[in-house]
């Protein structure tokens, strides 16, 4: 049996609202293993590519699991976790440039 969850994956440009991040990528699963999974996957995807984090925390947790690739930064939570921080609604200036749950794709705006 093969189980789908939805990430409820969100990707914000921050570029006119933080200095420190051009794009923000946040999601969430679950389960610790789950976020756990996620972040591997992502790290894999983008080493194959040449692209290493400059930073990471959470991972033994995996509650909350934070990953700086400079430009992007990906945000990989617990659900539970997720639902408390609502960082979308935190940072709800800056601009929605892909959304899951609210069928937005301006993917090939970015660049």
């Amino acid at each position: 049996m093969i189980f789908k969850i939805s990430l409820k994956v969100v990707i914000l440009d921050l570029r006119k609202v933080f200095p420190m991040a051009d794009y923000w990528f946040i999601c969430g699963a679950p389960s610790t293993i789950q976020t756990r999974t996620i972040a591997e996957a992502v790290r894999m995807r983008l080493k194959e590519k040449g692209i290493l984090p400059s930073h990471l925390e959470g991972e033994e947790s995996g509650e909350w699991i934070l990953i700086d690739f400079g430009d992007v930064i990906v945000h990989i939570f617990r659900q539970e976790e997720r639902e408390f921080y609502q960082l979308e609604k935190m940072w709800r200036t800056a601009s929605l440039v892909y959304s899951e749950q609210e069928n937005i794709d301006r993917l090939d705006q970015v660049g």
